[in-house]
């Protein structure tokens, strides 16, 4: 309401899509983008896990993935934070530790 007193305007509601943490947003781009690793290349990525190659098979694709994410969250984030790695663990390696 412009014009009404500050006591008197509706609260802001929270962001429809969770908090706005660096954090947070860090923690789903790198999900987001390990994510589109898998889901373009689903046999391929099998394949390599199952003869524990995906190091090495999916070395440009990480790069790429990883470049995208510094750009977006920032050096010193990525850089700080496991969550690039630990989604690559998590999503890519399905759960291994292989990252």
């Amino acid at each position: 309401m412009p014009g009404a007193p500050a006591a008197a305007r509706k609260p802001v509601a929270p962001h429809p899509f969770g908090r706005r943490d660096p954090g947070e947003r860090a923690q789903r781009l790198a999900r987001a983008l390990v994510s589109d690793i898998v889901a373009y290349f689903p046999d391929r990525r099998e394949r390599a896990l199952r003869q524990g190659t995906l190091r090495t098979e999916f070395r440009e694709e990480i790069r790429k993935s990883w470049e995208e994410y510094v750009a977006q969250v920032g050096e010193e984030t990525a850089r700080k934070t496991p969550h690039f790695r630990t989604a690559l663990n998590e999503i890519l390696a399905d759960g291994q530790q292989v990252f």
